[in-house]
């Protein structure tokens, strides 16, 4: 039989057994082949959902300190920094889980847009309704809240204009809408302020077509801020804590994730200055055989979590740190199913107002 066809020729990474079976199945070698570098001089910002977080940890980690266009005060203990979402990003948006909402974002920025209905009252406070938990006791007016956020976009602009290589981590395409303004918002009001009201939001799930001229808008936006600029493309493996789509939870959490991922990938493969790292197999794929998820079956073990950034860090040819957890997999160590693994999430509030 003649040995010519098309896959005579393959490295081992194309075939499962000697890819995944036969393996380092903790290194992951060859899963992951950059297009462009990321070294300790490479200026690198971060925006996404929950699991972002992660990777600007880990960067720090590493030597390469992501961006800080918003930093706390000097005089800030840093508990309360952490509490206001100071360093949690390269500027102060807090969690951003659509595309959409990033697209938006950067539209802002570049224009200076702020719009007086996007406020939402609680405890007779005021609140920004697209970043409500940054100022967890809200502010004292709305003229308040519209001078916060101009000066935030303006970071935000000088964030984009120095970033060599932007980090954005998909995490939903279930969304709602402000119906005045059309604007996506992070989270349905009454959950962190605001009161909710049928009228005044609309339930969307963005699809695979949207996703994907929502990542076209992203890259615009990023290049005309910085001309050359790099994206670069992850999907949270994080299930959904909660679906208002009507369907079970673990059917809308694989639909959300599929589109997300089908769209990163097809994103990234349509350019060069773009790239999709596979954080979201590497945490979800069966053949790894290691416990990936704490015993509420959401919250990503730290030891995975560090091997996901190990596997991204030694891409680049960089060393992660220390001082991180250890990869090392034990099934009998019990986890606490409450715990959201220190990270600012307000998704996880949507299960914890249910008790």
């Amino acid at each position: 039989m003649s040995a010519h066809h098309p896959y005579a020729d393959l490295p081992d990474s194309r075939f499962w057994r000697a890819g995944v079976v036969e393996a380092d199945r903790l290194a992951w070698h060859d899963l992951y082949c950059p297009k462009f570098p990321v070294t300790a001089q490479t200026e690198i910002a971060t925006a996404g959902s929950c699991f972002a977080q992660h990777i600007g940890r880990a960067l720090a980690g590493a030597g390469v300190v992501p961006l800080n266009g918003e930093p706390a005060p000097a005089s800030m203990h840093p508990q309360t920094a952490e509490r206001f979402q100071y360093g949690l990003y390269s500027a102060r948006y807090g969690n951003i889980y659509t595309a959409r909402q990033f697209r938006e974002l950067l539209d802002d920025a570049a224009t200076g847009h702020v719009d007086d209905r996007l406020i939402w009252r609680a405890r007779r406070r005021f609140f920004d309704a697209l970043r409500p938990s940054v100022e967890p006791d809200g502010w004292i007016s709305q003229a308040e809240v519209m001078a916060m956020r101009r000066d935030h976009l303006m970071r935000v602009q000088a964030v984009a204009e120095s970033a060599d290589v932007f980090v954005f981590t998909l995490g939903l395409t279930e969304a709602w809408i402000d119906t005045a303004t059309g604007r996506t918002v992070p989270t349905a009001p009454g959950v962190i302020a605001g009161r909710y009201k049928p009228a005044q939001v609309r339930f969307h799930n963005y699809s695979y077509d949207e996703i994907m001229e929502d990542l076209a808008g992203i890259r615009d936006a990023l290049q005309v801020a910085r001309a050359g600029s790099k994206l670069l493309l992850t999907v949270s493996p994080v299930p959904l804590t909660a679906t208002a789509s009507g369907a079970h939870v673990l059917a809308a959490t694989q639909l959300s994730k599929a589109i997300l991922r089908a769209a990163a990938g097809d994103f990234a493969d349509a350019h060069d200055d773009v790239d999709y790292f596979p954080s979201y197999e590497i945490v979800t794929t069966h053949a790894s055989g290691e416990m990936a998820f704490a015993q509420n079956r959401r919250s990503v073990r730290p030891e995975m979590v560090a091997r996901v950034m190990d596997v991204f860090l030694r891409a680049h040819g960089l060393e992660p740190s220390e001082q991180g957890p250890k990869p090392s997999f034990d099934a009998s160590e019990p986890q606490d199913a409450d715990e959201e693994d220190a990270l600012v999430c307000e998704e996880a509030l949507l299960d914890a107002m249910r008790e």
